[in-house]
């Protein structure tokens, strides 16, 4: 795979987690008082926090490699 897909799946990915945590927080605001446990729903908060975290560390990374490959092509 190229540098640039993998920085593609990695903003794919972060636009995902996003989506996840939308939903997780929609749940969380929509509920009525007194309704469930909100436990799940902050846990899907906390799990796409570090999904989007993840994925954001892949692209920097993709980032720093496509820096360094530019560096190279001009020497």
């Amino acid at each position: 795979m190229q540098i640039a897909g993998i920085m593609n799946t990695a903003l794919r990915g972060m636009a995902g987690e996003t989506a996840r945590l939308d939903r997780a927080a929609q749940t969380i605001a929509e509920a009525p008082a007194g309704a469930d446990d909100p436990a799940e729903s902050m846990l899907d908060m906390i799990s796409a926090g570090i999904g989007f975290r993840a994925n954001a560390a892949v692209f920097e990374t993709g980032a720093d490699l496509w820096q360094v490959l530019a560096t190279i092509k001009r020497d």
